[in-house]
């Protein structure tokens, strides 16, 4: 598929600031394997089904994306993404909003960061927005495909790659095109992706068959389990810390697992069921987004 003109710019600058992008290895204080029980630093109720967040350590904002009312799946244009302090509070609530200003937003769901631009997954395609000023930069459209659900992304030094959770696929986009670079029914529903730098490789948490982590590396046709826990699935948002330590969110059992040594604990359990979670880089934090609950919460990470 082909991008707009701008979008062509765009990935070419994927390329050469793909050491900026949030998909990167969180220090070694930001967790530890003690859990976590304690009650969240903020809760913050001012979103309509919010589904994913994504932290910007340069503006020091949380982007939190709603899918407002109505179905995920429905094309209405009346999504938004909000911007929120590192302590919760809503600094803008439509920062981005469908409708407004030229935007085409119907379902935010994954969220990753390239230089100047914020990319987000919608319910038929990616778009890119400036991640300062909220302006419309590029469309990836995914109309040619048949499509489940798409749902998450992570940058790689090449490209972007995207999950899709209804039809076990992983799209990538480079160059001005959508392609396919995996399909195989061996990635459980793929939800959440993110990119391990230190191992170069991608990690894709299921949301249904075996509670298995999977690493895979591009251009690869296979997958590598790195890591299992006990119990149900439905893995959603997943993030990778140093040490080759990985925290996910579980809405199986509304909990956060670390995952250390290929097996998965506990660390913290919420109150509901966690969607895409991002970690704060500065405050060694979690932001967790509730899509039932219309609440993002803050827990400290220790």
């Amino acid at each position: 598929m082909r991008l707009t003109p701008i979008a062509i710019i765009a990935a070419t600058v994927l390329v050469a600031c793909s050491t900026s992008k949030t998909d990167r290895a969180i220090p070694d204080s930001s967790a530890s394997t003690e859990p976590d029980s304690t009650k969240p630093l903020a809760s913050t109720a001012a979103f309509t089904q919010p589904e994913a967040v994504r932290y910007d350590p340069d503006q020091d904002v949380y982007f939190v994306g709603s899918w407002g009312p109505g179905s995920p799946e429905a094309k209405d244009n009346n999504a938004y993404i909000s911007r929120m302090t590192p302590e919760g509070k809503v600094d803008q609530l439509k920062f981005i909003a469908g409708g407004t200003n030229g935007v085409t937003l119907h379902a935010p769901r994954g969220m990753t960061i390239v230089g100047d631009t914020l990319w987000v997954v919608d319910a038929d395609a990616v778009r890119g927005f400036n991640r300062r000023t909220g302006a419309p930069l590029a469309t990836a459209d995914f109309s040619a495909f048949k499509l489940g659900f798409l749902n998450d992304i992570a940058a790689g030094p090449d490209a972007l790659y995207v999950t899709d959770t209804g039809t076990d696929h992983l799209y990538r986009i480079a160059a001005g095109r959508v392609t396919v670079v995996i399909q195989n029914p061996a990635l459980g529903s793929p939800n959440g992706i993110t990119w391990d730098a230190a191992n170069h490789r991608f990690i894709i948490v299921p949301w249904a068959g075996d509670s298995t982590l999977k690493a895979w590396t591009a251009g690869s046709k296979t997958l590598t389990a790195i890591g299992t826990k006990s119990g149900g699935t439905k893995f959603d948002g997943v993030e990778v810390l140093s040490g080759d330590r990985v925290l996910v969110s579980a809405q199986s059992d509304s909990s956060l697992y670390l995952f250390t040594g290929g097996v998965g604990r506990p660390i913290i359990h919420t109150g509901g069921a966690p969607a895409d979670i991002a970690v704060d880089t500065k405050r060694n934090r979690v932001a967790v987004p509730f899509v039932d609950r219309n609440m993002v919460e803050i827990w400290q990470l220790r």
